[in-house]
């Protein structure tokens, strides 16, 4: 099922937060996804067994750090358990403190909207609050096969909307 699910390629992103005790928490995830338009939500999914999920489901407010393509080590880092993974990372101050990893493509500052059960996972629901947009064009942190990928055509053509949905 792993395997299957490493056929569906993804961005990367860190979602950090502050914990309740001041600590800074913060993992690397390609389980992100858009939920709503309005209100604006978007959705992450942590693991039962993290070490920080305790923190997480206290903290007041996150954010989602869209990953560019050089900024792998960052993801590695962030995925590693147990390790330094605020070390050589610059960041600023975002809702409710949670740290804007500098030089992402996106930041998503969000607030606690809903959480659910998700098996072996905790589903977080939150509600954007405000984002910011990298100003210079980069390219994206793409994860494909349990590798880092790259876009060869990032101006391939563009799709014809709406795009089918089928249920």
């Amino acid at each position: 099922f792993r395997h299957a699910l490493g056929e569906f390629a993804t961005g990367v992103a860190v979602v950090t937060a502050r914990g309740k005790g001041e600590e800074l928490v913060g993992m690397t995830m390609s389980s992100f996804n858009s939920v709503s338009l309005d209100p604006p939500l978007v959705l992450f999914s942590v693991d039962r067994k993290a070490r920080s999920l305790t923190a997480m489901l206290e903290a007041g407010g996150f954010a989602v750090n869209v990953l560019s393509r050089d900024q792998d080590a960052i993801s590695n880092q962030f995925a590693r358990a147990l390790s330094d993974k605020w070390d050589r990372v610059q960041t600023s101050v975002g809702h409710a403190e949670a740290p804007l990893i500098s030089g992402a493509l996106v930041h998503f500052e969000c607030a606690p909207h809903a959480i659910y059960d998700g098996g072996d996972h905790v589903i977080f629901v939150v509600r954007v609050v405000r984002h910011t947009v990298r100003n210079e064009a980069a390219a994206p942190l793409i994860f494909f096969r349990g590798r880092y990928r790259d876009l060869f055509d990032e101006t391939a053509r563009e799709p014809t909307w709406p795009l089918p949905i089928h249920y």
